[in-house]
């Protein structure tokens, strides 16, 4: 397989070079040649990947700085790079909970022959627990996720579609919604998180320091009274009726006395919390925290509920647990509204995303320059298309200079030259062909970029990273998958 540079910085491998007894190379994985699922194509990709020394070195050299670059040469043998790397696509290909990515490295053969841990017989059988699996795959972070992106996408071009230098691409850009995981946010609902949270706090101080803490007996009281009352309040507005608004008030200022008395008291007692350890300082800075924003829902709902007011879309909040989240509006009628950022991907005429952005309470027009920036400073393009989402004079203009053929729909009416533009074959055939990058999107999403379940923001980030890694090496796959099949028929 030619020569392989082992890692220079810590015990941590970047792969096992040596097999043990009862065990085949990964090189030789098992692939059933009539299967279209893609998890087939992902192991056939990285399958090929490994066998390749050039872009093995390139992935596990990102791998190695980013992993393990400073630690010490202590302690124990850690999970190997390429063993990260395999179940961090793995878990995203077939868009698995990391319950379903533990079965998966234990007990699924083909994986494991993958990762190089699969044994037919000989020496005791190697198993990982389920916090090994969640520890190794969360080491990866969104940059490191990109460069993987860049040599993956490379890789494809060049080694798997045997695209030339001088060859320009043909690119497809569009944007879509990745949800992050909550709930429907209300004011009153948030005001409810904040004080559940909060009580949570409470409760881990008074189950750790039993007899430390005066006046919170009846923990499970405060709970339940808050939940009659946000519950109470969402009947109260969800029905009709006679004097609903002011039946809606009455409720609403119920419910914030309530929270009042709450807040009054935790902001009393806040010295009394013994703090013992770093996990309890912890947990009372997210103590101040949650009261911070308790105070801030309960002038949102007594502004709203009580006094009438219209709440200003600056000063919302769509979740305490995933601050990052936007309300988002498409224009779509299902559905109406998405919880989560929009995503802008850019597709080649090989299917392979060269560039993904997410946009920060940013609109695909104010996203284009940023994108061209970079796509162009990497890649020759030949034609690029956008719908009208991206449509803006300015970003046609400049993006015109530096591509020959730039097809973006213009939002109202067109001008004579513009209907000229739209009827000429080239510009047709290349919105025609637009349409492609809808697909793309479908795929995706079912690699898991529809919701992303894991939590806080840069784990946001690195899942949209891996999704699109995983998404470009099942294409490769796909491609990789039917070469063979063309090469067997015409052997045949």
């Amino acid at each position: 397989m030619g020569q392989i540079i082992q890692n220079k910085y810590s015990m941590r491998k970047r792969f096992e070079p040596q097999l043990k007894i009862g065990q085949r190379p990964i090189e030789e994985t098992p692939i059933a040649k009539k299967n279209r699922d893609g998890l087939t194509h992902l192991v056939l990709a990285l399958r090929t990947l490994y066998s390749n020394a050039e872009y093995l070195n390139k992935v596990t050299n990102i791998l190695e700085d980013s992993i393990i670059s400073g630690k010490k040469k202590t302690g124990r043998m850690g999970m190997n790079l390429w063993e990260i790397f395999v179940l961090s696509q793995v878990r995203l290909c077939s868009n698995m909970s990391y319950d379903q990515l533990h079965n998966t490295a234990n007990f699924n053969s083909q994986i494991r022959q993958l990762m190089g841990v699969e044994l037919e017989w000989g020496f005791e059988r190697i198993e990982f627990s389920y916090q090994s699996v969640i520890d190794n795959v969360s080491l990866l972070d969104d940059q490191t996720v990109r460069k993987l992106n860049d040599v993956i996408v490379e890789f494809g071009q060049r080694e798997v579609f045997k695209k030339k230098e001088e060859e320009a691409l043909r690119l497809k850009t569009d944007s879509f919604v990745v949800e992050s995981d909550v709930h429907f946010p209300t004011d009153y609902n948030l005001l409810w998180d904040c004080c559940r949270k909060a009580l949570d706090v409470v409760t881990y101080f008074s189950d750790k320091y039993p007899g430390r803490l005066e006046g919170w007996r009846k923990i499970k009281n405060w709970r339940r009274l808050l939940k009659n009352q946000m519950r109470l309040l969402g009947k109260t507005c969800a029905s009709g009726g006679a004097n609903k608004e002011k039946r809606k008030s009455s409720q609403a200022a119920n419910y914030i006395r309530v929270a009042r008395m709450l807040e009054n008291k935790l902001t009393s007692g806040y010295g009394q919390f013994p703090i013992g350890d770093s996990i309890d300082l912890a947990q009372m800075i997210a103590l101040e925290e949650y009261l911070k924003l308790m105070v801030k829902h309960i002038d949102l709902v007594e502004r709203r509920l009580v006094k009438g007011e219209i709440i200003p879309h600056h000063e919302k909040m769509f979740s305490i647990f995933e601050t990052y989240t936007e309300w988002i509006t498409k224009g779509k009628q299902r559905p109406n509204v998405e919880l989560g950022k929009n995503l802008s991907v850019t597709t080649d005429h090989y299917h392979l995303i060269v560039d993904y952005r997410i946009m920060e309470n940013q609109t695909d027009s104010q996203m284009l320059l940023k994108i061209a920036d970079h796509v162009l400073l990497h890649h020759k393009v030949q034609s690029w298309s956008f719908d009208r989402g991206f449509w803006n004079a300015e970003n046609k203009a400049v993006l015109s200079l530096y591509v020959p053929k730039v097809v973006m729909a213009k939002k109202g009416n067109l001008s004579m030259p513009e209907k000229e533009e739209e009827k000429q074959p080239d510009t047709i055939k290349l919105k025609n062909r637009h349409s492609a990058v809808e697909s793309n999107i479908h795929a995706l999403e079912t690699r898991g970029l529809d919701r992303c379940p894991d939590k806080g923001y840069d784990h946001f980030k690195r899942y949209i990273g891996l999704g699109v890694c995983a998404y470009n090496l099942c294409c490769i796959g796909r491609a990789l998958m039917a070469a063979q099949k063309r090469a067997l028929k015409k052997a045949a």
